[in-house]
């Protein structure tokens, strides 16, 4: 899944019992996510507003990633160099956006989700695109994101990444951060008492390690 993406990046254990050990529980952060998605997932809602077509809820793939998923919001921009749509006169160019309920992170994983998916639209169409955006609701703030060599390295890498984990079935072990608490999954992962364990451990054994 395409959303499983940010997932990975952030950590691969939760990656893991998500999509791999199919554990899921809700809590705050997700519900409020669910609810901001409540719109930008109907996928019959389309809007016009002059030279701009906004499409919600595209389900787009891509077979050299391997992946599959569900856009937010993709909108059309008339554009002479775009492409063509059906029942659309004139040329479009595709700009996908990515809803967030947070605010920007420092970290990498959103925009390497939207590279990911960028990536499946510009298999879609056979076009190439430079950049798309993320829209945080805490800061109701919209982030352009380039799509750099970088960035596409990165998520075609993080593809390849999760399939190799997927195939060997791998769940990582469990680190301990000072944000795992905000995590639905903490009391699933237990990461405080696996990090004890292999302390205890360490100081037992610590000669032979």
């Amino acid at each position: 899944m395409l959303s499983g993406i940010q997932h990975f990046l952030f950590c691969r254990r939760q990656w893991a019992l998500i999509h791999i050990e199919q554990i899921w529980s809700e809590n705050r952060a997700t519900s409020e996510g669910q609810l901001i998605h409540a719109k930008v997932d109907k996928p019959f809602i389309k809007e016009k507003r002059k030279d701009v077509i906004i499409s919600r809820a595209m389900d787009v793939s891509s077979k050299r990633l391997g992946l599959s998923g569900r856009l937010d919001v993709i909108e059309f921009i008339r554009s002479e160099g775009g492409i063509s749509l059906k029942n659309r006169k004139g040329l479009w160019t595709p700009v996908v956006v990515e809803y967030k309920r947070g605010k920007k992170k420092r970290g990498e994983y959103d925009r390497v989700q939207l590279m990911a998916q960028a990536l499946c639209v510009e298999e879609v169409f056979d076009i190439r695109m430079d950049y798309g955006y993320m829209y945080y609701h805490q800061t109701d703030s919209r982030e352009r994101v380039e799509y750099t060599k970088d960035l596409r390295a990165l998520a075609i890498e993080t593809a390849d990444a999760m399939h190799d984990y997927y195939k060997r079935r791998y769940i990582p072990k469990a680190e301990y951060f000072k944000n795992c608490t905000q995590c639905s999954l903490y009391e699933d992962c237990r990461p405080r008492l696996t990090k004890k364990a292999r302390n205890v451990e360490r100081y037992i054994y610590g000669a032979e390690l």
